[in-house]
């Protein structure tokens, strides 16, 4: 699909006739990372998940922001099949484009869930801008690139298949071996999560990993930005990128959520 002369890849799963639910990748990531998540849900709900522009096999642009960037979720879910207002599950950075969807288009949306997104400091992937901003180096083969891959922050412990998974689905062949997809000029300043989290317009959900980023006393500093009754859910021995080491109970956290939503909404 196309968004302001922009192409956006996406991924999708499910009947479109079913509930819809979007998932939105990190920073420097891409839709694959949610490629072995995605379809536990597929039987219940319609799940698309996009490459944010800058990200994956979506195109550059000349200045990235987050309100570009909940536009392109909002266009990823009708392009995607949707009817119905999703509900925008977002990690890391993505949380902070889940959040901003939530703030510009709350109306049209059944919801949020935010996944180890800190609340005082910028996304993590933000941090070390000017290293990431030199050149990106050219591996001369596919099997060096992706021994080299690794997250932000960094995540020792990983299930190894995924983790192949999602470094071959980063790298792109170019002139000379194989780089990184993702445009190092997409990092920048953002809105804190402590000014987007009153200001959202839907319901909304906090997931922390035990071992991320939301320690327990800022996931209740979260909470009480958040209107009563907000749930927060912990991961356990879960690190920032839980889908990378604790995928089962990240569904199941999120299963439970959606179900949940779903009965209330009855």
């Amino acid at each position: 699909m196309d968004v302001d002369g922009c192409a956006i890849h996406l991924r999708c799963w499910g009947d479109p006739a079913l509930p819809g639910l979007v998932l939105v990748h990190g920073g420097a990531a891409h839709s694959g990372w949610w490629d072995h998540v995605a379809p536990f849900f597929a039987g219940e709900q319609r799940v698309v998940a996009l490459d944010l522009s800058g990200h994956g096999d979506s195109g550059h642009r000349e200045h990235y922001d987050m309100t570009l960037w909940a536009t392109e979720v909002m266009a990823a879910a009708a392009a995607g099949g949707i009817t119905r207002p999703p509900v925008v599950v977002g990690h890391s950075m993505g949380g902070w484009a889940a959040a901003t969807t939530g703030v510009q288009h709350g109306e049209r949306l059944a919801g949020v869930v935010i996944i180890d997104s800190p609340l005082n400091d910028q996304p993590p992937e933000e941090k070390g801008i000017r290293h990431r901003m030199r050149p990106r180096r050219v591996y001369p083969t596919l099997e060096e690139a992706v021994a080299r891959f690794t997250t932000l922050p960094r995540q020792d412990v990983m299930l190894p298949f995924i983790a192949r998974h999602i470094a071959e689905q980063s790298l792109r062949q170019v002139e000379g071996g194989w780089t990184w997809k993702f445009d190092p000029a997409m990092f920048g300043q953002r809105a804190l999560m402590r000014e987007l989290l009153p200001a959202l317009r839907c319901r909304a959900a906090l997931l922390r990993s035990e071992f991320g980023l939301v320690p327990p006393a800022m996931a209740v500093r979260m909470e009480q930005l958040l209107p009563v009754g907000v749930p927060v859910i912990e991961l356990p021995d879960a690190g920032h990128h839980p889908m990378l080491d604790q995928p089962l109970p990240l569904v199941a956290a999120l299963r439970t959520l959606l179900t949940s939503w779903t009965a209330a909404a009855r």
